[in-house]
C-alpha cells in the first residue's frame, strides 16, 4: 500500500482534467491468456483488451463485435458469420478469417480451460477472408450467446512467439503479454502487483471514455481496499465490504453500485468411487446422496445471509438463479435447514466419525472464507467434523483439478445466462473429448442428465425445452448433485466522478467508464 499510495500521489497532483483510472481487485485475473482460465477475473479483465465475434451490450443482450451479422445455416446446420473488415490487432495485423479459425482451434483444444464451449461445433470454414462458418451437430438456438466471451487472437503473433496453444500450467508468452483488437492494451504486467492499460488508438469502435491510462491493482483485503477509496488512492473497487456500505452511504466523496449477480454460491463433493486418498477420512464419503442431503440439511442459508451477508443475497434452490433462462420454477423450493435430521441422515450414510476436507478460496468471492467458517460450524453442530482449509485462489484451482478434496465451496455464472450452462460444466460427466464436464471436479455422473442435454442445446421450443430443463433440476435435486446456497450479490464502491455501468455477470466494462 505505501508502494501504491506513492505512485498515486503524482496521480493525484496532476490537473483535474486528467483522465487517469485507478482500480482494485481482490482477485488479479491469473492469465492474460484468453483461453487459458475460464474464470470471470481473467474473463471480466480480458473483455477490455480481446474481443469475440459477439458482445454483451449493458442490458446483456449479445451485439456485434468482430462479426457484424450472423445467421443460421440450412435447417440448423451451423451459423454464418460476416466479419467486421477493417480491424487491426493492438500491434497492426489485419483481422481476418484465418484468425478466427485459429482462435477456434486453440480455445477447443485440449491445453484450453474452454474448450467445454465448442462441445456443440463439429467444424469451423473459412469461406472468404470476412465469412467464417461454425457448423454444430445439431441445431443450437442459444449458440450465438454460448460464444460472448470467445476472444480472438492473432494467428502470426500467437505462433510467432510459441503460444499456438495455451498452457495452463507452465504458462508462456501470452499468460504474460496480449494482443488484442479491444479498446484497451496492456502495456505492462506485473502479476499480484499492477497491470498497466491504456486506450488503443486503432480501435474500430466508438470510444465513450475519456480514460488515458488505467492501472489495476490487486488488494486482497477489501478493508485495505476500501481505505484506498476512501483515500483517493484509487476510484474504484470491487467488492466493497458488506459490512461497510451503511457507512459508505453517507460519504459525499463515494457512492456504492449494488446489484444482483449472476452467480450462484454452492458447495461441490468428491463424488468418485475409489477417490478416498484424497480426504482425511479414508472412504469415499459423499459417494451415498444421503450424506450429501446431510450436509444441504446441516446449512442455515438465511441465517448465514443475515449475519455475513447483512441481508443482501438471497436463497439459490439452483445452479441458476431466477433471473437467468431456464431457471425452473418447478423446482423453487431450496434445501430445508433440520439439524436433527441432517444428523441422522449424516449417521445412516456412514458420514459421522469422519473428517471432512473442505477446500474454500479466501480471495475469489464476497465473504467467502467467512462463509465457509459458518459453514464448517453448522456441520459440526449436526455431528460432522470438518477440517476447514481456505487458501488464495492461485492456489484453489490447481488443488480442485487435483482433487484434493471432500467437499469445496464453488460459484458458478453462467456465460450464456441460459441455465444449460452449468449443466454442461458442471452436471455433464466428464468426458475431454465431448468436451464435457471441464468444471465438474466431484465427477458427479448421471446417464438421464447426460441424455437430456444434447437434447436441451437443440430443442427449439420452449415449452418442450423448459419441460427438459425442469427434469434435469428435479434430478439434480434429488441427488444432490450440488448444495445450492445463495446469489451472490454485487457491491461496488466508486469515486463520486466516476460513471461506470454494472453488469449482473460482474464485468468490469473500461469503454463505459467516465471520470469527471
Amino acid at each position: 500500500m505505501r508502494r501504491l499510495s506513492t505512485a498515486l500521489a503524482l496521480v493525484l497532483a496532476l490537473p483535474a482534467t486528467a483522465e487517469e483510472f485507478n482500480f482494485a481487485v481482490t482477485t488479479d485475473p491469473q492469465t492474460m491468456d484468453p483461453h487459458a482460465v475460464n474464470s470471470t477475473p481473467v474473463l471480466g479483465f480480458l473483455n477490455n483488451v480481446y474481443e469475440g465475434l459477439v458482445r454483451r451490450g449493458k442490458d446483456m443482450s449479445i451485439e456485434p463485435a468482430l462479426a457484424v451479422s450472423w445467421e443460421p445455416i440450412g435447417e440448423g446446420e451451423g451459423w454464418r458469420f460476416k466479419l467486421r473488415e477493417g480491424v487491426t490487432f493492438q500491434d497492426g495485423a489485419e483481422f481476418t478469417a484465418d484468425d478466427v479459425i485459429f482462435s477456434y482451434e486453440r480455445a477447443s483444444s485440449e491445453q484450453a480451460d474452454t474448450s467445454s464451449w465448442f462441445a456443440p461445433v463439429s467444424e469451423v470454414v473459412k469461406v472468404d477472408d470476412y465469412t467464417v462458418d461454425i457448423m454444430t451437430t445439431a441445431p443450437n438456438p442459444i449458440f450465438p450467446d454460448s460464444i460472448a466471451n470467445w476472444m480472438m487472437m492473432d494467428s502470426g503473433w500467437a505462433e510467432a512467439n510459441g503460444a499456438a496453444r495455451p498452457d495452463k500450467e507452465q504458462g508462456n508468452y501470452a499468460t504474460l503479454n496480449a494482443n488484442g483488437t479491444g479498446p484497451f492494451q496492456v502495456v505492462s504486467r506485473q502479476p499480484d502487483l499492477e497491470t498497466v492499460l491504456e486506450p488503443h488508438e486503432g480501435w474500430w469502435g466508438e470510444v465513450e471514455h475519456n480514460l488515458t491510462r488505467v492501472t489495476m491493482t490487486p488488494i486482497q483485503n477489501p478493508a485495505t481496499a476500501l481505505a484506498a477509496l476512501l483515500s483517493g488512492d484509487v476510484d474504484f473497487i470491487n467488492p466493497v465490504p458488506i459490512q461497510d456500505v451503511a457507512r459508505l452511504e453517507g460519504n459525499p466523496e463515494v457512492r456504492v453500485i449494488q446489484g444482483i449477480e449472476a452467480r450462484v454460491i454452492m458447495l461441490g463433493f468428491d463424488q468418485q468411487e475409489g477417490a478416498a486418498e484424497s480426504g482425511q477420512g479414508g472412504a469415499d464419503m459423499f459417494v451415498d446422496p444421503r450424506a450429501r442431503e446431510a450436509v444441504a440439511k446441516a446449512i442455515n442459508v438465511p441465517a448465514i445471509l443475515q449475519t455475513i451477508m447483512r441481508g443482501n443475497a438471497e436463497v439459490a434452490s439452483q445452479m441458476v438463479s431466477p433471473a437467468m433462462r431456464g431457471y425452473s420454477e418447478a423446482h423453487a423450493a431450496p434445501y430445508a435447514y433440520d439439524a436433527e435430521a441432517a444428523r441422522s441422515l449424516a449417521e445412516e450414510a456412514g458420514l459421522t466419525g469422519q473428517t471432512i476436507a473442505f477446500k474454500c478460496p479466501n480471495d475469489r468471492y464476497l465473504n467467502d472464507e467467512a462463509v465457509c467458517q459458518a459453514i464448517t460450524s453448522m456441520l459440526a453442530q449436526a455431528g460432522m467434523e470438518v477440517s476447514l482449509d481456505a487458501m488464495p485462489v492461485s492456489n484453489y484451482w490447481p488443488e480442485l483439478r487435483a482433487d484434493n478434496f471432500d467437499m469445496y465451496l464453488l460459484g458458478w455464472s453462467p456465460g450464456t445466462f441460459d441455465a444449460e450452462h452449468p449443466i454442461r460444466f458442471l452436471a455433464a460427466t466428464q468426458d475431454d473429448e465431448a468436451k464435457l464436464g471441464s468444471w465438474n471436479f466431484g465427477g458427479y455422473s448421471n446417464a438421464r442428465v447426460d441424455e437430456l442435454l444434447p437434447m436441451i442445446q437443440s430443442e427449439i421450443d420452449d415449452t418442450a425445452r423448459q419441460a427438459m430443463l425442469d427434469e434435469t433440476a428435479k434430478i439434480l435435486q434429488d441427488e444432490v448433485a450440488y448444495v445450492p446456497l445463495y446469489v451472490q450479490p454485487l457491491v461496488w464502491g466508486a469515486r463520486s466522478g466516476v460513471e461506470l455501468t454494472q453488469r449482473p455477470d460482474d464485468f468490469f466494462i473500461l469503454r463505459w467508464v467516465t471520470v469527471n
